[in-house]
């Protein structure tokens, strides 16, 4: 059996990491953006993605299997094309980009738009972008996801002003990002950041990443709409600062 890692230091990073991402794959979309920036602080963050990835894809299937009659088929169809286009172009140049540029581009993108919605309180009609823009937010979604596992704001960006019903977005989401995840591991591989250490250590972290996604999905059908879309807001608004000053705070030391 190929040795995991044993560092303490890692787990003191890797469980609150995982933790997140099961809270985020259980419907709270956005909070698991802090995965692979706290795996950062031990790994290179493409190395880190890759370690989260078996996670990730486990914890897909099990949303899938919870949310597989709640989805909106429209969002999928424009929004996949784009995100397969990012990603194409994330692998083309992930040698060449900075994490931190990544960061710092997605922390901006986020608190404009959380910024503009609370501006705009006022106006709570559905409102959706034409299709152009659903393959434009698709396409940063997929890029950033592939870089820093950072999907999340670009594709809240399009799909959080429609107001879908609560699960319905939560399933949408899962599968969107399901399939992201599917399409990163020949890229991965091919980018040489999987290796049989990584892997078993990702598998060791499976229990509880599996329970932290059933907390996740109680707490999602649990959650009374409204409230659920104000915290959508209020995470991406957080998760968005912190990832702008993660970026900042690296390449002001630098």
């Amino acid at each position: 059996m190929p040795a995991i890692i044993t560092d303490p230091f890692f787990y003191v990073v890797a469980i609150p990491a995982v933790i997140f991402l099961g809270l985020s794959k259980g419907g709270f979309s956005g909070v698991g953006i802090a995965a692979t920036p706290l795996l950062a602080l031990y790994l290179p963050p493409l190395e880190a993605a890759a370690l989260l990835l078996p996670v990730l894809i486990t914890q897909d299937l099990i949303s899938i299997y919870v949310y597989r009659r709640e989805w909106d088929a429209s969002n999928l169809k424009i929004m996949l094309p784009g995100a397969v286009a990012g990603m194409t172009l994330a692998w083309l140049l992930a040698s060449y980009i900075s994490d931190n540029a990544v960061r710092i581009t997605v922390g901006l993108i986020g608190l404009i738009f959380v910024i503009d919605v609370w501006r705009k309180r006022a106006r709570i009609e559905p409102t959706r972008m034409g299709p152009a823009g659903g393959v434009f937010w698709g396409a940063v979604s997929g890029f950033t996801s592939f870089m820093t596992q950072a999907g999340g704001p670009p594709f809240q960006v399009y799909v959080l002003p429609q107001r879908l019903p609560k699960l319905v977005l939560v399933g949408t989401t899962t599968i969107f990002f399901a399939v992201v995840n599917a399409l990163k591991i020949v890229p991965y591989f091919a980018l040489g950041q999987f290796h049989a250490g990584n892997f078993a250590t990702s598998v060791a972290l499976l229990p509880m990443a599996i329970v932290a996604n059933f907390m996740g999905i109680w707490l999602v059908k649990h959650t009374p709409t409204a409230l659920f879309y104000n915290i959508a807001y209020a995470l991406l608004f957080v998760i968005s600062l912190v990832l702008l000053w993660q970026g900042c705070s690296v390449l002001w030391r630098g």
